[in-house]
């Protein structure tokens, strides 16, 4: 079951920058429903190539705490947004949900969000119905996160969401 977005990205004063041509600011206030999509002006918004950790599922950490692995991605998404002011374009729209590359600036450096977002360890490559990652890169970016036991690859209990999210439509698919 798909619980309501929890997290509203906190607003904090400073200027507001100026988007490029086709892109558009990711600023704080946007109601996050995940650690890989948000809401924002009656407009759903999705990383593309990304998948979060998927909100009801849970980790141990490492004091012995069962913790909510999608909430981990989502307040990871939420810091990213309100410390790097990143901003998107659209690739692809599918269902009424735009699927958005988006850059954080971190100095004087443009970074990939959904890049930042797995290689931190709190993310993950999303996953065609065929088992190939959408993004090859980002795949990379997974295993080296995953051999670095980066963020949520560090708890032995993570759970990759392709794998539960396969499951689930096996079971769909299963059903008569």
């Amino acid at each position: 079951m798909k619980r309501a977005a929890l997290l509203i990205v906190a607003s904090i004063a400073g200027p507001a920058s100026a988007a490029p041509a086709g892109y558009f600011d990711l600023r704080p206030g946007v109601a996050l429903e995940s650690g890989d999509s948000w809401t924002d002006a009656g407009a759903r918004y999705h990383l593309y190539g990304v998948q979060s950790c998927l909100r009801g599922t849970f980790y141990t950490d490492r004091s012995g705490h069962r913790e909510d692995c999608g909430e981990a991605s989502l307040a990871v998404l939420a810091a990213f947004i309100t410390d790097t002011r990143p901003v998107c374009a659209p690739v692809a729209t599918i269902a009424r949900v735009a699927y958005v590359v988006c850059y954080a600036t971190v100095g004087a450096d443009r970074l990939d969000l959904s890049n930042l977002m797995i290689t931190s360890g709190y993310a993950f490559a999303a996953l065609q119905p065929d088992g190939l990652p959408y993004s090859p890169a980002y795949a990379v970016a997974e295993q080296v996160a995953r051999e670095k036991r980066a963020g949520l690859w560090q708890f032995q209990d993570v759970q990759h969401p392709a794998i539960l999210l396969g499951r689930a439509a096996a079971k769909t698919s299963a059903s008569p």
